[in-house]
């Protein structure tokens, strides 16, 4: 990359947990931006994926899936004081990492709250201790006495994570288009005071993917553009949703959480058996699954207005995700075995010949009904800016290699959330990886082209209740 806005000189070592399409992603951006010699990097993974790469850039490799029996004896030689431990694995609790790295001194960031294996499928969990809304509650509960501890970002990939920062530029956008008095917040208050007053009811993390490979899907395996296994877990955890003030129509199989800040709602369903309504501009209207992602609910948090105890503005947020066509076909087949994934995993990336990840934003209930603001970055020109990376995993990993030069530059932060740090400096790294950035106004409601061929339980008083962008059928 020429006239990048970053380079950062690292002291310390650098752990990679995991290297799967993520970890084969993000290593050479870090060797790229990141002042660090490779035999200050090592990788500690639990399979042989991505060992050409490490060989290639001479990397040490630790070949042990990490568990709770020995993740302490494998990583203690390899993380002390001013280290930076990178998880991008699944099955291995990013809780235990944190407490981990904090007791040796080390910064921490995750793109997801991960349980330790079988935590999200666990029979003996009761629906609502199996949400990222318990995890996510139980990650922030490590902050009570930790404010000044080594920085741990979670929850930093592309969703979640940069769409986070997208969702405050994309206000700022509606601001100045709408006449809105913006100003310049710099607060959990400032900001939730401009969606209120912006008028937005509901935000999509809405995402079309549409890379092909030359290789079509077989019977019995799962393709799909990044981790099979983390979106496996997620589409087998319960679709979760922020539950917005506007909200008049309580879900027949909605539940509310009787602990923690009551921000969100889950189903009593699988996100991937989950569909609802979403716009993108170049795909138009389609439908998405409504997997669970820590950002429908830390956005919702985050932009929620009280009064007091009470509750009186928050957004429904929630992830409207149409994979790619083979990673669909693949769900499908998924469902059908009644959630018990094939025996065959396949990540796209060489073998996708044509196609694109178009991931943003939809803020929506505006004065101007909808805006989209976000990323259409196409096969070819996410190989012309990284190795090992397609058009879907280089979005993430640039958002881990913004999140670790914030934490890098921020070192002393604690546990922080997407939503709670720079959102300028964060766009800034990872944006010149994201290809073309998009803006785009919309009068699609999820109303449009209803009840063209059919009738429908749709509530008309609101189009952006979430009963009208549920699919029911």
């Amino acid at each position: 990359m020429t006239n990048h806005p970053v380079h950062i000189d690292f002291p310390g070592r650098i752990v990679l947990v995991g290297f799967g399409s993520i970890g084969q992603g993000v290593l050479p951006l870090i060797l790229r931006h990141i002042g660090i010699a490779p035999d200050r990097i090592s990788i500690v993974t639990a399979d042989e994926a991505g060992s050409a790469e490490a060989e290639h850039y001479g990397i040490k490799r630790i070949n042990e899936a990490l568990t709770r029996d020995n993740y302490r004896r494998i990583l203690s030689p390899l993380v002390g004081r001013g280290d930076f431990l990178l998880n991008v694995s699944v099955d291995v609790s990013s809780v235990a990492l944190i407490r981990f790295c904090w007791e040796k001194g080390a910064m921490y960031l995750d793109t997801c709250v991960e349980p330790w294996a079988g935590g999200y499928t666990d029979p003996t969990l009761s629906a609502a201790r199996r949400t990222n809304y318990a995890l996510r509650e139980e990650a922030l509960a490590l902050r009570t006495g930790n404010a000044r501890a080594p920085t741990a970002v979670v929850t930093h990939g592309a969703n979640p994570g940069i769409v986070s920062h997208l969702v405050k530029q994309a206000m700022l956008n509606v601001a100045a288009d709408t006449g809105v008095e913006a100003g310049a917040p710099d607060s959990r208050e400032e900001w939730a005071g401009l969606a209120q007053r912006l008028g937005i009811r509901v935000v999509h993390i809405a995402e079309r993917d549409t890379q092909v490979s030359s290789q079509p899907k077989q019977l019995g395996e799962f393709v799909n553009t990044w981790s099979v296994d983390g979106f496996v877990s997620e589409g087998a955890q319960p679709a979760e949703l922020g539950w917005g003030t506007h909200e008049r129509n309580f879900p027949r199989d909605g539940k509310r959480h009787d602990f923690g800040n009551g921000a969100a709602i889950y189903l009593t369903q699988p996100g991937a058996a989950t569909r609802v309504r979403t716009w993108t501009p170049l795909a138009g209207h389609f439908h998405g699954f409504c997997i669970t992602h820590s950002e429908a609910i830390s956005i919702a948090d985050y932009l929620t207005v009280r009064e007091g105890n009470n509750v009186v503005y928050r957004p429904t947020c929630h992830y409207a995700y149409h994979p790619c066509d083979a990673a669909i076909a693949s769900v499908h087949e998924f469902a059908g075995r009644n959630f018990v994934v094939q025996e065959k995993k396949r990540i796209m990336c060489e073998d996708v010949r044509s196609g694109r990840d178009e991931l943003g934003v939809l803020l929506a209930g505006h004065k101007k009904n909808a805006y989209w603001y976000g990323s259409q970055l196409s096969i070819e020109e996410a190989r012309s800016l990284a190795p090992y990376n397609n058009a879907t995993s280089l979005q993430v990993t640039s958002a881990c290699l913004a999140g670790m030069v914030w934490a890098m530059e921020n070192p002393n932060c604690g546990l922080v959330e997407p939503d709670e740090i720079d959102f300028r400096r964060n766009i800034e790294i990872s944006q010149p990886y994201w290809g073309k950035m998009v803006g785009a106004y919309t009068d699609w409601t999820p109303l449009t082209d209803r009840e063209r061929l059919f009738p429908e339980d749709i509530d008309k008083t609101d189009p952006w209740q979430f009963k009208n962008v549920r699919v029911i059928w």
